[in-house]
């Protein structure tokens, strides 16, 4: 079991958003992978992973890439199963250059509160190492802080 679980309602989607923005900043592919069904399928900007195996071969690579990526997720609408977010996160590539990547996810949930399918639709726009704003993992104090547009 992998609380909250389905169906949900305000708080339990916002709490099952705020464990996987969490459990993203620690940039732990096993540790995140172990949120989704050993099946999950998902669709990444133009990659389609099946399976968990999968999900921890991409993050291993996404990370070596995205470096000192720090997440932010928003929760956007839930309905039974179902979950949408938004999100925002900032990384640098290996000559300096910073990025902020904004984007929206749709989950699926089974009934154990395990990711069966996540489709992630992500824009890159790059920005100066003066304009970022996200700076690691959100503080107590920042839980509900919406997510500005730009």
């Amino acid at each position: 079991m992998r609380p909250p679980v389905p169906p949900f309602d305000e708080s339990s989607a916002r709490k099952k958003v705020q464990a996987a923005e969490d459990a993203w900043n620690t940039r732990d592919p096993e540790r995140v992978a172990a949120a989704y069904t050993p099946d999950t399928r998902w669709r990444n900007r133009d990659e389609f992973l099946e399976g968990r195996e999968e999900v921890v071969a991409f993050l291993t690579r996404k990370w070596q890439r995205e470096q000192d990526y720090a997440l932010r997720k928003s929760l956007w609408a839930f309905t039974g199963d179902r979950i949408a977010v938004r999100f925002q996160y900032e990384w640098h590539d290996a000559d300096g250059q910073w990025w902020r990547s904004h984007g929206n996810e749709n989950w699926e949930f089974d009934a154990e509160g395990y990711m069966r399918r996540r489709e992630a639709s992500i824009n890159d726009v790059a920005i100066e190492e003066s304009q970022r704003r996200i700076f690691g993992a959100r503080g107590e104090g920042e839980r509900d802080d919406e997510l500005p547009l730009r």
